[in-house]
């Protein structure tokens, strides 16, 4: 297993139906654990790299209509 950690710039703050679908797709596509800084519009996630991409990562997000401005790291 390895585990990364990636953040995201959201374009827009997350609502509460977001955030229900953040929930119920984290443990679906095997997303270890999130995080959410409002403070600064950013989503961190820590996933297994071994069986996730990035790429899946952001479609998943996509998915969730949570949009993303870019990468953070």
């Amino acid at each position: 297993m390895t585990l990364v950690e990636a953040t995201y710039e959201l374009q827009s703050p997350l609502s509460d139906e977001q955030l229900r679908r953040l929930g119920e797709f984290a443990n679906t596509y095997g997303l270890r654990r999130f995080r959410l800084d409002d403070s600064r519009k950013q989503l961190s996630f820590e996933y297994d790299a071994s069986r996730l991409r990035d790429t899946q990562v952001v479609h998943a997000l996509g998915q969730a209509k949570i949009a993303v401005a870019r990468k953070v790291s």
